[in-house]
């Protein structure tokens, strides 16, 4: 009996996509111009592949995975690459979700290795990453996909992202799109460190951003591949910065919609308080700093990040956090220890530069304007 089902289902898609695509066609041939029939039959035909990496994350799947199913663009797969779960994320799938791709990793190496196994077996135009703790909204995909198609050059866009448990305010993970100060500090439109802006229309407009989220990630299948996908000595956290510090290094552009718009949860695999994120986020930082700075004040930059770290890690011990103090002492640890791989990351990557990138790098230290300044939005600071 499960078997008809499954079969029933199978075949009910295949003919709803084709019916799907016939009216695709009629609709392109009411457009004035040919131009403009070509582009939207193409941009109906381009293979979009969505792909959440799971880490048992089964309560995650059975909770948001209805949301993208129901606002999923009709010429999109949905694929679930599972990274080597210990819970029952997989068997779910298999006994909910029968018509539902699910790629197996055979080991957890984390969000970097994780994807970069898994988009390797997969042929798409676009690819989107996207966080299993995400709820998505209708028409969600197709002016992201509209835009990157408009211009070429534009590599990876990302959606507003907005709190799930607060939908009135941006979500910490990307909020309206991403950017660094000189000493490789994230900051967002819409949240400077913990500050979180109420959505109020104030970054709706599509601009170019630095560096967009790693929870919903739209990005260009040949570029991604063309870079060599996230470092994977990365694991997790920042490896999106990384990479789109490295794209817009060889002359792309990263983007932001606000016409798309996400709700997060967020720390759905590390939560802030968890010593480990802290680790990954220091040691992180550093690796992406070495490996993309440009060769002006590039010593001095990293003494001064040095310094900064310093003074979080002491302020982690003054508060009694000995944990995340430890987590700070062993990330430096791990910079140092892998600092000839990354040396020769650096090499590797300068060869391929067309031009260091200093749009949506912020010159001044955030730091600052944020804990001595009380500069606490988006607006107030001089980007």
């Amino acid at each position: 009996m499960i078997e008809f089902i499954f079969v029933s289902q199978l075949a009910q898609a295949y003919f709803v996509n084709y019916a799907i695509r016939y009216l695709v066609v009629i609709q392109a041939f009411y457009l004035p111009h040919f131009h403009q029939q070509f582009n939207f039959l193409y941009i109906c035909f381009m293979k979009v592949a969505v792909v959440i990496l799971n880490w048992n994350g089964e309560k995650f799947l059975e909770k948001f995975l209805p949301s993208v199913l129901s606002f999923n663009s009709a010429e999109s797969q949905l694929i679930v690459a599972d990274n080597a779960s210990t819970d029952d994320s997989v068997s779910f799938l298999q006994t909910n979700y029968p018509a539902i791709k699910i790629i197996q990793n055979t080991t957890n190496g984390g969000f970097a290795k994780g994807y970069n196994d898994a988009l390797k077996q997969i042929k798409a135009d676009y690819y989107v990453l996207l966080n299993s703790d995400v709820e998505v909204t209708p028409n969600w995909i197709e002016p992201i996909i509209k835009l990157m198609y408009s211009d070429k050059t534009i590599a990876a866009c990302q959606p507003k992202i907005l709190d799930f448990n607060n939908k009135t305010h941006f979500e910490y993970a990307g909020a309206a799109g991403g950017f660094i100060d000189k000493y490789g500090y994230p900051f967002c439109r819409g949240r400077i460190f913990e500050t979180l802006e109420e959505d109020k229309g104030q970054y709706n407009t599509t601009s170019e951003i630095f560096w967009a989220t790693g929870a919903c990630l739209f990005i260009r299948a040949e570029y991604f591949q063309q870079m060599q996908g996230f470092d994977e000595d990365f694991f997790a956290h920042m490896e999106e910065i990384d990479l789109c510090w490295r794209l817009k290094n060889n002359g792309y552009k990263i983007m932001y919609c606000g016409d798309s718009i996400v709700y997060h949860v967020g720390g759905g695999t590390l939560k802030k308080s968890n010593p480990y994120k802290t680790f990954l986020n220091f040691r992180n930082n550093l690796i992406l700093l070495y490996k993309n700075l440009p060769s002006d004040n590039f010593y001095s930059k990293l003494f001064i990040r040095f310094v900064l770290d310093g003074i979080a890690g002491l302020k982690f011990l003054l508060s009694g956090e000995f944990d995340n103090f430890m987590a700070v002492l062993k990330a430096h640890g791990s910079f140092y220890s892998s600092l000839n791989k990354t040396v020769k990351k650096r090499r590797q990557l300068k060869k391929g530069i067309k031009k260091h990138a200093t749009a949506g790098i912020y010159k001044h230290s955030i730091i600052v304007d944020y804990f001595l300044r009380n500069k606490k939005t988006f607006k107030e600071i001089d980007l």
